[in-house]
């Protein structure tokens, strides 16, 4: 009975909230006659500029001159050298941010660390992360110049900031009995982090760390547009020269390694991830909020 009505008081408040949330559009759109030609117009661009792609994005570039042997030309061409730099960048902020993100994330944690350590360590935290990375990445260029590095240190910045809050909510959930075991056997807050909140919330870490690997790689496709590294800076130039074809190619190459990346990481967060024990709940009991457990209704057949 309580979980029927969890599950109309949920569908209520949504229903609010989605009515709210089309109350305001409403007032933000002065007229909405302007979407009757938008599919008109999008369908005519579609068959004019950007269908078919322009597959000349993987072949080996002029110069430098290619020097790869058949059939890896394509390692010469500017999509496959934007990708992996892109890789690159994500990869190395990541490693990076994750670093410098855990010592701020430990002590912004209220659990173990007093009120004006956690306040000042997610003052931080939030400063890094209020700019979005595409900020972080003019500013960089700006400071040091375009290239590569510009980008990482953006990336690595901006990974602080998002991934440290990621952990410190994680190391925040964990329950108080390893906590309390480590003050009654006279654990300092440095071998409490080290030995017991680090352990026990290493599932949740690695899962963050390997989504924001993901997220980095995003991001790092647009932060090229300013010159910070990556295949953007391909898709920036490919746009002013209103070569969208080229562009369309691009677009699907990211989607295409999106995809590949995506694969890769439900693998890898399956190795931390207790999903075997799982039953995973059908859509109906997640929007009907009816919670049917198998293995309670078997336990209750057998005390039956």
């Amino acid at each position: 009975m309580r979980t029927a009505i969890d599950g109309k008081i949920l569908a209520t408040s949504f229903s609010f909230m989605l009515m709210l949330a089309f109350l305001v559009l409403n007032g933000m759109v002065n007229d909405w006659g302007r979407l009757t030609g938008g599919v008109t117009n999008l369908i005519d661009f579609f068959h004019q500029s950007l269908w078919p792609p322009d597959w000349s994005v993987l072949e080996p570039q002029v110069y430098p001159v290619c020097t790869a042997r058949a059939p890896f030309e394509f390692t010469c061409s500017t999509a496959w050298i934007g990708v992996i730099e892109t890789i690159k960048i994500a990869f190395v902020s990541t490693v990076f941010g994750m670093a410098l993100s855990l010592p701020l994330s430990l002590s912004a944690a209220r659990n173990l660390s007093p009120k004006w350590l956690s306040y000042s360590s997610r003052f931080i935290l939030s400063a890094f992360r209020s700019l979005p990375s595409l900020i972080w990445a003019i500013f960089f260029v700006i400071l040091i110049g375009l290239g590569p590095l510009s980008g990482t240190l953006a990336m690595t910045v901006y990974t602080v900031g998002y991934l440290g809050k990621l952990q410190y909510e994680a190391i925040e959930g964990l329950t108080k009995t390893p906590l309390e075991a480590a003050d009654a056997m006279g654990l300092t807050k440095i071998e409490t982090a080290l030995n017991v909140v680090i352990p026990e919330s290493a599932n949740d870490l690695i899962s963050h760390a390997i989504f924001m690997f993901e997220y980095n790689f995003r991001s790092g496709t647009i932060i090229g547009i300013v010159g910070a590294g990556g295949i953007g800076y391909y898709i920036d130039l490919y746009l002013r020269f209103l070569q969208y074809d080229k562009v369309v190619a691009y677009l699907l190459i990211i989607f295409m390694v999106v995809l590949i990346i995506d694969f890769f990481s439900i693998y890898a967060r399956s190795f931390f991830n207790e999903e075997d024990d799982l039953r995973r709940p059908s859509w109906s009991e997640v929007f009907l909020g009816i919670v049917r457990s198998a293995d309670a209704t078997d336990d209750f057949s057998d005390g039956l």
